[in-house]
């Protein structure tokens, strides 16, 4: 799988230009046979550190290899994924402090989408 289209490291390296700024992830990579969930929101004119979010046992905002991410090789054949129906919907500050207060990643996104919904059939 080619974890960045064109369209988005287009997205990540505008986003990379615009420093402290609060940008919403812009994709979601995942190993999907265990650990690690990663959401970048940029990406470094050198085209592979990224910015985001990781969660490879605990959550923390910090740079990551897009080639390192490439090179990891699963069982199974497997690599690295890209979460295609990934939508960010919230800034990465709101992601890391929920990651942080629920222990992961994956656990702050079915607590951030769940009071997504709540919201909007509120509305």
């Amino acid at each position: 799988m080619i974890l960045l289209t064109p369209e988005l490291r287009e997205r990540l390296t505008a986003n990379g230009r615009e420093r402290d700024v609060d940008h919403v992830p812009v994709v979601k990579f995942f190993n999907p046979l265990g650990e690690g969930v990663w959401l970048a929101t940029e990406l470094d004119e050198d085209g592979d550190t990224l910015f985001g979010l990781a969660d490879l046992s605990q959550p923390e905002l910090g740079s990551f290899s897009l080639a390192e991410m490439t090179a990891i090789r699963l069982p199974l054949g497997l690599g690295i994924e890209r979460d295609n129906l990934f939508k960010g919907l919230f800034p990465i500050s709101v992601w890391a402090e929920a990651a942080h207060r629920t222990g992961s990643i994956r656990e702050a996104e079915r607590v951030l989408y769940a009071a997504h919904r709540a919201q909007r059939e509120d509305v």
